[in-house]
């Protein structure tokens, strides 16, 4: 995927791809890259928040695809909307080189003691 992070928090994560190796066969950058991009935000910052001896795991995505990129990298930036003992909820926009919004997924993630 070619996936690399700048900023990873509970409350705030940020990471692109490229599109170039990620492409569908029209020539855009496949749905299922949005989504992958995406999950992996906000499960990686929904680990975080639940700390030490805990862990996230996914039980609900949604994802809404309004633009297509065709070259360059996208950007998705992950937004804590909730942060309980429990549940999470991120929303990430994903975006194109030149800032317009190509995807809005959002996630809730359970929080569970390891075992």
């Amino acid at each position: 995927m070619g996936m690399e992070f700048s900023e990873l928090s509970a409350e705030r994560s940020v990471a692109s791809i490229p599109v170039e190796g990620n492409r569908q066969p029209a020539g855009l950058l496949h749905g299922g890259a949005y989504v992958v991009l995406a999950e992996s935000l906000g499960s990686m910052a929904a680990n975080i928040h639940a700390g030490p001896g805990r862990y996230a795991v996914g039980i609900e995505l949604s994802a809404s695809h309004t633009r297509s990129a065709t070259s360059g990298r996208v950007t998705g930036t992950c937004t804590a909307i909730h942060l309980g003992g429990t549940l999470t909820t991120h929303e990430i926009v994903l975006t194109d080189d030149e800032g317009r919004r190509c995807s809005t997924v959002r996630i809730t993630n359970i929080i569970r003691d390891a075992r």
